[in-house]
């Protein structure tokens, strides 16, 4: 069985027009249509100086719960990454 996908915007509710397919007048075909997401624009990645001006850089500086940031931040990507894990054994 041949596969072609055609790929196409609804423009108008409950219609869809497929053209350009390779099979002639008579053959069976089956027709399958699957709905893709929404595309939504990526978020946009910060520029150096917009990242400086951004108030991340030093935003723990004047806290006084917070001793040492560098291992701080450790702690919390170490937390985040532990949250992530999944045991393998167990979904066996």
């Amino acid at each position: 069985m041949e596969a072609v996908r055609v790929q196409q915007i609804v423009a108008k509710d409950g219609e869809v027009l497929v053209r350009g397919i390779p099979w002639k007048r008579g053959q069976a075909v089956e027709i399958i249509v699957l709905s893709q997401p929404l595309k939504t624009d990526s978020p946009s990645r910060l520029t150096v100086r917009q990242f400086r001006q951004s108030g991340l850089i030093g935003m723990w500086k004047d806290r006084d719960d917070i001793g040492d940031s560098a291992s701080y931040a450790r702690s919390l990507r170490e937390q985040g990454q532990k949250r992530g894990e999944i045991d393998f054994d167990l979904v066996r």
